[in-house]
């Protein structure tokens, strides 16, 4: 094959990276390594090339080598490069040796037994520890302890017997890659020698002692060799493990640390002495460093039995005060460490304080405010009142001083999230203390106020057309008041009376029922499941509800009275319906089969119900599944009827050959459930006429065949689609453009659900669930009809602006698009639509909206400040949907 020129290399990498493991499988693993290898060692590519495959290599070693045996030929070719490289800076070497330590590392290639890690390591420490000048040098240098980090975190205890060698290097040149390095090679280093028992602990003070004579002040060496009486020995694997341990939580988590090390008194000496040293020049570290320093240093004191924490005092005092994010969490790492033995009562109410203020700080950028809320929900205490593990607020932290951190409904998801978590906590234990409840700030008031919050999210996702985003967050703020109040009755009978009328007044939010019952205990799913079946067996909502009924039913009937039920079974089985209809008629009866109480006591009605679905039901698939249950009613007992129609607890064993060979001609006559090797994107589509269309590009990663993909809109707002049935998919091959055409019954955005039925080259049937796509309002967009040729288009919008009133709705607003940028968003979003245009200050965009709405829109510049955007529609109910809209766009400037 030719070799590839740099346009070539680009487009090769750009679909590697698009899609690993069918490019690699097109190509050839070990034929595409080769090549990329070939390349790196001949002149042809530029350096800038070559750094981009290098970068691949990076990203991809273990598709390119899956075995250790080509890894270490790999990493032994890249290392003979970067020797051959000449004596001067360069773009290549960094990237020579990051590629090689991740091949290395990530194919199982390091050990005592590979000549390339005999190769790699010294030469690392060699170019770690010589003194470095300019920026090239010293970007080397912190590219080699990146190296060494990364092979002592895959290998601990790599670096024990170099110790000496690190500490020397916090001196010369001491930069702070030398500094992480050294942290990282300690603790693992104690962890390896608690590991190798009491015959390797005397070795302690031995390895901390100072190494000079090895690579010591020599003067930069370009060539990457050490003399030859420099270099060092066989490498000393003996204290490296395979132990992982779970550094970040602390043993008394169920963590699984090493054991704890006891030392002599010179060696506990010696060891304070090196972390009183790198304590004392953490403040010249980044805040990211520090932190990591200080964690990793807790948890070498950890380690060792008698240290004291109080080494730490002097960095917390420093610390206490910091406004770096990364430093306070540093901080709560140690209180949640050593707790009373390094903080005091004053600091922790400090502390407290601190979190509080920053929470609420109007300055403070939203995630950083988010997280200063998620410090004081898990705030580490020195002396929780709760058993371990139980989830409450801090002791310290009052109703009063946290009355600046009341949610409100005007703020982001996120943040009333974690507000009303935190209100659900004091209010869990303000009502579990008998305190007063007349004073101010105590928990008669505060669950009042949850409860008004409470009803204001559910009163938001009760509106007709809500957006998704309402009904979620309402559902989830229900979730956490349900956890926190489950001992308090009170509190929960109003949360299942508000939830009620909410599923009275949007029969379609019943997925998020079913799982709000799955998730809550049992406090909240017992009454809430009760009085969702009277509102389901009422028959709320029409016969557009019936199915959000039956879906609800599925899923509590069988611990509530089954006479209801039966009843409104019964009045449904008058009403005709597809396949999902009786499907989820049978799903139903299901439930009250398997609520059959031992004693077998089932009204009669039930057997007469299977019956008529064993005659009345239209699919064939559907009777032969009643008269099944109905044998399985009327001859097995209630304890056996619930485990047969339960889930399968355990695969059963095959007994004979001959069951085994109709298990799997079974399976393969039966449609097997997979995650499908396929991907849907989304395709911009230029507005037209009607119908909308939802422009979408499928791919697969592997051959498949006979592809049927099924599309449905969730929610009663739009007519069904159509399937798309696709013969061929092959990977590699130029994406296939599918058009949808929606049906909008009402101009809402929505959620496609999209599943796929496809065969494979084995001759299985699979069927996947695919994640499901959003449609957006503006891809409701169609531009008007234009007006008759004898009326300018100014007038005809004139005429349509003056039609939309007294009947439809006007609003304005004001848009962050000052000078150029209104030019720029018009020509983006709102070219089709523009009627008239004074570039670049005024424009008048008419947008039709299926199936029979319009919204009118004056854009006018006001300078360069922004622009104001006046408004009107036909229907009123799309005014909230355009100002959404609108604000996003506003956002997104």
């Amino acid at each position: 094959m030719a070799p590839r020129s740099g346009d070539a290399w680009a487009r090769a990498l750009a679909a590697l990276r698009a899609s690993p493991a069918a490019f690699v499988a097109r190509v050839g693993a070990e034929a595409l390594a080769a090549e990329l290898l070939s390349e790196l060692r001949s002149e042809r590519l530029s350096e800038a090339a070559k750094v981009s495959l290098l970068a691949a290599i990076l990203e991809f070693p273990t598709h390119l080598w899956p075995d250790p045996a080509g890894a270490e030929a790999a990493a032994s070719t890249l290392l003979d490069i970067l020797a051959l490289l000449p004596p001067r800076p360069g773009p290549l070497r960094r990237p020579l040796l990051l590629a090689a330590t991740s091949v290395l590392a990530a194919c199982g290639a390091l050990g005592p037994s590979s000549a390339a890690s005999a190769r790699l390591l010294p030469l690392l420490l060699l170019v770690a520890g010589g003194r470095a000048g300019g920026p090239e040098q010293r970007a080397l240098q912190a590219t080699a302890c990146e190296c060494l980090r990364e092979l002592e975190s895959c290998c601990p205890g790599l670096l024990a017997g170099q110790l000496g060698l690190l500490r020397t290097l916090q001196d010369a040149p001491g930069t702070q890659a030398h500094r992480l390095l050294f942290v990282l090679a300690l603790r693992n280093a104690l962890a390896a020698i608690a590991r190798a028992g009491p015959g390797a602990q005397a070795g302690l003070q031995g390895l901390l002692a100072a190494r000079s004579d090895w690579g010591e002040g020599q003067a930069w060496d370009w060539g990457l060799e050490a003399p030859l009486g420099q270099r060092p020995g066989p490498w000393d694997w003996s204290l490296v493990g395979e132990d992982v341990w779970d550094w970040a939580t602390p043993p008394s988590q169920g963590a699984d640390w090493p054991p704890a090390l006891d030392l002599g008194p010179p060696e506990a000496r010696e060891l304070r002495a090196v972390v009183s040293q790198l304590l004392d020049a953490s403040y010249l570290l980044t805040p990211p460093a520090q932190a990591r320093t200080l964690q990793q240093l807790s948890q070498v004191l950890r380690a060792v039995r008698g240290q004291p924490p109080a080494l730490l005092k002097p960095q917390l005092v420093r610390l206490l005060g910091t406004a770096r994010v990364s430093l306070l969490h540093a901080v709560l790492a140690l209180k949640d460490a050593f707790g009373e033995a390094l903080f005091t009562a004053q600091d922790e109410a400090l502390l407290l304080r601190r979190l509080v203020g920053a929470a609420q700080h109007p300055a403070l950028p939203p995630p950083a405010r988010l997280f200063y809320l998620h410090c004081l929900l898990h705030f580490p205490e020195n002396w929780p009142l709760g058993a371990a593990g139980e989830e409450a607020a801090p002791v310290l932290l009052t109703p009063g001083l946290a009355a600046g951190l009341l949610p409100s409904l005007l703020q982001e998801p996120p943040d009333l999230l974690a507000r009303l978590h935190l209100l659900c906590l004091l209010c869990g234990e303000e009502l579990g203390a008998d305190g007063p409840r007349d004073c101010p700030g105590t928990g008669a008031q505060a669950l009042a106020y949850l409860q008004e919050l409470l009803a204001g999210l559910r009163q938001g996702a009760a509106q007709p057309g809500a957006p998704r985003t309402a009904a979620t967050l309402c559902f989830r703020a229900c979730y956490l008041a349900a956890r926190c109040l489950a001992g308090h009755p009170g509190a929960l009978a109003r949360l299942t009376e508000g939830l009620a009328k909410l599923y009275l007044a949007r029969p379609c939010l019943a997925p998020h029922f079913v799982d709000l019952l799955e998730q809550a205990g049992a406090a909240l799913a017992e009454p809430l499941g009760k009085a969702l079946q009277q509102v389901a067996v009422a028959g709320a909502g029409g016969t557009q509800a019936l199915r959000w009924h039956l879906q609800i039913l599925t899923k509590v009937a069988g611990d509530q009275p089954m006479g209801p039920t039966l009843d409104f079974l019964w009045a449904a089985l008058r009403q005709p319906g597809d396949w999902a209809w009786e499907q989820a008629l049978l799903g139903a009866c299901r439930a009250l089969l398997r609520g059959r109480g031992p004693s077998g006591a089932v009204p009669g009605d039930l057997a007469n119900l299977l019956q008529e679905l064993a005659r009345g039901l239209q699919d064939p698939d559907s009777r032969d599944r009643a008269r099944l249950y109905y044998s399985l009613f009327t001859h097995l007992s209630g304890p056996k009827l619930g485990s047969a129609l339960g889930p399968a607890r355990s695969t059963p064993m095959l007994c004979s050959s001959l069951v085994e060979e109709n298990e799997g001609f079974a399976s393969a006559l039966t449609v097997q459930e997979a995650r499908a090797p396929l991907q849907l994107r989304r395709v911009p589509q230029r507005a037209q006429q009607a119908p909308v269309l939802l422009g979408l590009t499928v791919e697969a990663s592997e051959v498949l065949y006979s592809l049927e993909l099924r599309f449905r809109v969730l929610g009663p707002h739009y007519g069904p689609l159509e399937a798309v049935r696709v013969p061929c998919l092959r990977p590699g091959a130029p994406p296939k453009l599918l058009l949808l055409a929606l049906e909008p019954r009402r101009p809402y955005p929505a959620l496609l659900d999209i599943s796929v039925l496809y065969a494979t080259p084995g001759g299985l049937t699979c069927y996947a669930q695919l994640p499901s796509l959003p449609v957006a309002f503006a891809d409701l967009f169609l531009p008007l009809l234009p007006p008759s040729p004898e009326r300018s288009l100014p007038g005809a919008f004139q005429e349509l602006w003056a039609s939309c009133l007294p009947e439809g709705v006007e609003s304005c607003m004001w848009g962050p698009w000052g000078g150029r940028a209104l030019e720029a968003l018009v020509a983006k979003h709102w070219e089709p639509f523009v009627v008239s245009a004074t570039p670049p200050t005024r424009y008048q965009v008419a947008i039709r909206l299926p199936p029979s709405s319009q919204l009118l829109l004056q854009v006018e510049a006001a300078g360069e400040e922004g622009a104001r955007v006046a408004l009107r529609t036909d229907d009123w109910a799309i005014l909230p949907l355009a100002g959404e809209y609108l604000r996003g766009l506003g956002a997104a400037a």
